[in-house]
């Protein structure tokens, strides 16, 4: 039997980047920025390179699942929670794009934040978040991955409040890690309810389980035990993975550098509520509850999210909602049941949208800083390989083929629109495509064409150095390539990416579909139907933005109303801050603070310690040295004591009979 020192040693794959952040965070700070680079990109480059060389194994070794219980890390009666990795092809899809992309990112990082203070703490945590993400997506049982789940949040909020001496940045970190916290609470919820049904947390005999024909109602029903708790696990994904109506961390986190934007935000931690349903999709296909939950709320943010990207300014808080967007998409395939459509957009979203980012940082480092699309304008020329690296993107996020977003969104509205009832849901998510299109072209027309919005003179526009377009010319390849496996479909050929995760979720996954011929003739008609849409999007998009510029300012003031909603993003933020924050705040200062703690608490605690400072300060007054003074006590103790032997009640025999 051939041996396969890789696989069998997994845990290599997630120390490598932990030793990375330990050694930079220990001693990087007496160390140049080369010493430093060396550390992280060698530690996450090797990582990929171990998760490489693990799959490889994975593959040769014919194996459906491969498990390997490591260390007993807690133990109490029957119930067991050890340090148990595992891999199968869905964690084979999420290891390679969380170590490959990760690694592109950390290269790109080195440019773009080469002149920061603070490099090497950066770096460290840069390293503990890929560390953090390896164990989520490895782990074989849910309290494992929920460790990974909470490392994830903790390096999101050091990251996104990296510039801490910005009030903006450390208010923004630390609205992710309570926003998140909500969501976790009820991801918590969830775990403790499987746990009191199963007796487990390991995914093998927990799915075993949950697959016993012998369930009713009262496991899979409508409000069954096992409908709430996919539910409870849905609300941490809604968390983590910014959908409906925790969504209102992420454009917020763009606080933080670009590449952790690219990297955290863009293609792997926002990701990892996805993962989490798709990892659970056994449970979530017994409640057909908890699915039209997961599609509604994923489809309802993608336009919500789709709608404020169309006005906004700044070009990273454009991305950022066209991230909420693409996840709302992700959460809507795996609502109708394409759990393979939906990793299959995670994957192409992780490397077009993470080269977006890292694209628009270019942007923003060749500006001097500047991220008002206003202030830009005419850069194609001067930088021209971002330009063509940002274009490559946006024609894959609008979904234009033959590139990687087309694939899979067209995967995800044909899964839409076949199951029954869906109509609503495809109809919704083509509009969404629709306006995505145009709010990236946007974004491409505003930034890279027409008179320059800026001042010559003052602002010296140049390219990135190549340690930063490196990394854009690699996952502009990827985001042209990355869908092809998807395209013999197209063609009535097999799908490739489907046919890969089949041993995951099974060959019939989703809704019943049609006959072949039909499915494929279907298909074929749904696709144009999504490139017309794109391409409407990107035609309104030229001809307000490039051709007729003054069209759109005449169009924001004849819609000023719903022109200010959505560049106001709908007020959500307003009415958190009235309906939870503001009340929050005023019980926690005057009901929890001013009167139960300072004046019931302290107050009592003061007021006791009060009482006996003067008992004490009286007594000690009666230590006068005068001679007369002490005689009077001795006199008046007498007396007490006389009165006390003879007075008290029963007391004169037992004393009389002591004295004789």
């Amino acid at each position: 039997m051939p041996t396969r020192p890789m696989l069998e040693y997994l845990w290599i794959v997630q120390l490598l980047p932990l030793l990375g952040s330990a050694i930079n965070g220990l001693f990087g700070a007496k160390w140049a920025n080369k010493t430093v680079n060396w550390v992280a990109l060698g530690s996450t480059g090797l990582s990929f390179a171990c998760a490489l060389e693990a799959v490889r194994e994975f593959f040769e070794s014919g194996q459906v699942l491969f498990r390997k219980e490591f260390f007993t890390w807690i133990t109490a009666g029957n119930f067991r929670a050890g340090f148990d990795l595992q891999m199968d092809q869905l964690t084979v899809v999420m290891v390679l794009v969380v170590t490959g992309v990760g690694w592109l990112i950390h290269i790109y990082a080195t440019g773009y934040m080469a002149h920061e203070g603070g490099y090497y703490r950066f770096f460290s945590y840069l390293n503990l978040f890929m560390f953090f993400m390896l164990i989520l997506v490895l782990a074989a049982n849910y309290l494992l991955l929920f460790v990974g789940w909470e490392g994830v949040g903790l390096c999101s909020y050091l990251l996104i409040g990296f510039y801490f001496l910005r009030k903006s940045a450390s208010d923004a970190g630390k609205k992710a890690f309570i926003v998140n916290r909500i969501g976790d609470f009820g991801f918590m919820l969830g775990m403790f309810l499987l746990f009191r049904t199963f007796r487990t947390l390991d995914f093998t005999a927990l799915f075993q389980a949950a697959s016993n024909p012998s369930w009713g109602p009262e496991g899979w029903g409508q409000f069954g035990t096992f409908t709430v708790a996919c539910l409870l696990l849905f609300m941490g994904a809604c968390g983590k993975s910014a959908q409906l109506p925790l969504y209102v961390w992420l454009p917020d986190a763009m606080e933080g550098p670009t590449p952790v934007s690219a990297l955290i935000h863009a293609a792997t931690m926002v990701t990892a509520g996805v993962y989490v349903v798709a990892r659970s999709h056994v449970l979530f296909t017994h409640s057909e509850t908890a699915l039209v939950v997961v599609a509604i709320v994923g489809c309802a943010t993608a336009f919500f999210a789709a709608t404020i990207g169309l006005v906004q300014t700044d070009i990273k808080k454009v991305l950022a909602y066209s991230t909420v967007s693409q996840l709302g998409y992700m959460f809507l395939a795996c609502g109708v049941g394409a759990f393979s459509a939906g990793i299959f957009h995670l994957l192409t979203h992780a490397f077009f949208k993470a080269l977006l980012f890292l694209a628009a940082g270019s942007v923003i480092h060749a500006m001097g800083g500047e991220q008002d699309m206003r202030h830009m304008g005419g850069l194609s020329k001067k930088i021209k390989y971002t330009y063509v690296t940002m274009l490559i993107a946006t024609l894959a996020i609008a979904g234009i083929p033959p590139l990687a977003g087309f694939f899979s969104k067209d995967a995800i509205l044909l899964s839409a629109f076949q199951i029954p009832g869906g109509h609503p849901l495809y109809a919704l998510g083509l509009l969404t495509a629709l306006l995505t299109s145009f709010y990236m072209f946007r974004l491409i027309f505003l930034t890279f064409h027409g008179k320059p919005r800026y001042d010559e003179h003052k602002v010296h526009v140049h390219e990135s150095p190549w340690s930063m377009l490196g990394p854009l010319v690699a996952l502009a390849v990827l985001s042209v390539i990355g869908g092809w496996v998807a395209a013999p479909a197209l063609w009535g050929g097999p799908d490739y990416f489907a046919n890969f995760l089949t041993p995951v979720f099974g060959s019939h996954e989703g809704a019943e579909v049609l006959s072949e011929a039909a499915a494929h003739s279907f298909e074929l008609t749904l696709a144009v139907v999504a490139v017309v849409s794109a391409l409407l999007g990107l035609a309104n998009a030229y001809w307000l933005y490039l051709k007729r510029p003054e069209k759109a300012e005449g169009l924001a003031k004849s819609m000023k109303g719903v022109y200010t909603t959505l560049l106001n993003k709908y007020y959500v933020d307003e009415l958190y801050a009235a309906t939870i924050v503001k009340p929050l705040l005023w019980i926690s200062t005057n009901v929890l603070w001013k009167t139960a703690d300072v004046a019931a608490i302290d107050g009592a605690v003061n007021g006791l310690a009060d009482g006996i400072t003067a008992v004490g300060d009286r007594t000690r007054h009666t230590q006068s040295g005068n001679t007369r003074s002490y005689a009077v006590w001795v006199v008046i103790g007498a007396l007490v004591l006389i009165a006390v032997i003879f007075l008290w009640p029963g007391a004169g025999k037992p004393v009389l009979g002591w004295v004789r």
